[in-house]
């Protein structure tokens, strides 16, 4: 991440290197905080951040499911923020992580003990999974690991410490040959995957997981709402580990690795093996808006200059 020059730390930018915290730090040893992932494009307008709003109200959100009492910025604040880091690094597309995170001389388990302290950083960033996965797809296995129940570690909220849970299913995953992993909920339905929502497609008709045990992904909206505007049925259901075998097409989604097709899973070929109508008819969609060449553009980017 050395293409970034500047961090925004509580209320002002810093340079790179000096923007850090003491190792004592409550939120390193207790996985205390809450972030974002976003993205800003380039466009004819100049950088564009996507969904910008929704994504600091989310950020703001998972504060509050954390328990945090009060932050010291607002959402608006934050996301003129984040504008405000993109200007700086001089960026036309990157990445944005914003971070809330506590820190407390006390050091114990008590959210009250501490402050919350809020960060964000950028930096350029490509195809999450990979830059050939939009076009050939991925492979993937259901993991030995569940997701969270939605009662031992709240899954409407982007914990840091949530994210211990995906890093052992990836790395398992990837240890086993594999590019991504797909887990179940605790009842052993499809939940998500390890930093992606999924989406089948059987028979013309586009099914998701509720959100009752996973994130509520905003590309994952996004994408319903451009699927609907297609005209395709979007239902969001239970789906069992053997949906996913006899699909007719699998994709993924979320801010890191956009939209991607799933040719492989648990050694069973999805559809045809390659990335289906339903799939590129969506894909284009979205490098449509992100672009500012869609009409949603107009509604989901915010110009980082204007």
């Amino acid at each position: 991440m050395a293409e970034s020059r500047y961090i925004w730390l509580d209320g002002q930018l810093v340079e790179y290197e000096k923007a850090t915290v003491h190792f004592l730090n409550t939120a390193l040893h207790y996985g205390l905080g809450v972030f974002e992932g976003i993205r800003c494009y380039s466009t004819q307008r100049g950088p564009a951040i996507f969904r910008l709003k929704e994504h600091m109200t989310r950020l703001v959100n998972s504060a509050k499911i954390l328990g945090f009492r009060s932050l010291p910025f607002t959402a608006e604040q934050l996301g003129e923020a984040c504008k405000e880091v993109v200007r700086a690094n001089g960026f036309q597309a990157c990445y944005i992580r914003p971070l809330v995170f506590h820190e407390s001389d006390k050091r114990d388990l008590n959210l009250d003990s501490g402050i919350a302290r809020v960060g964000i950083a950028a930096w350029p960033w490509g195809a999450y999974l990979g830059d050939e996965a939009e076009e050939k797809g991925v492979r993937m296995n259901v993991s030995s690991y569940t997701r969270h129940h939605p009662n031992v570690m709240m899954t409407k909220a982007k914990v840091t410490g949530n994210y211990a849970n995906s890093v052992l299913a990836k790395t398992e995953s990837v240890r086993l040959g594999f590019d991504e992993a797909v887990m179940l909920d605790p009842q052993g339905y499809v939940a998500e995957c390890t930093g992606e929502n999924l989406f089948i497609v059987r028979n013309g008709v586009i099914y998701t997981p509720g959100t009752w045990a996973v994130l509520e992904g905003i590309t994952r909206d996004s994408l319903m709402t451009l699927a609907r505007d297609l005209g395709y049925q979007v239902v969001e259901t239970q789906i069992s580990r053997d949906h996913l075998y006899i699909a007719d097409e699998i994709f993924v989604c979320g801010t890191a690795a956009e939209v991607v097709p799933v040719t492989e899973i648990d050694f069973r070929v999805i559809g045809d093996g390659k990335a289906g109508p339903v799939t590129r008819a969506l894909a284009k969609a979205f490098r449509a808006v992100v672009q500012g060449e869609h009409p949603r553009s107009v509604e989901w980017l915010s110009y980082v200059n204007e």
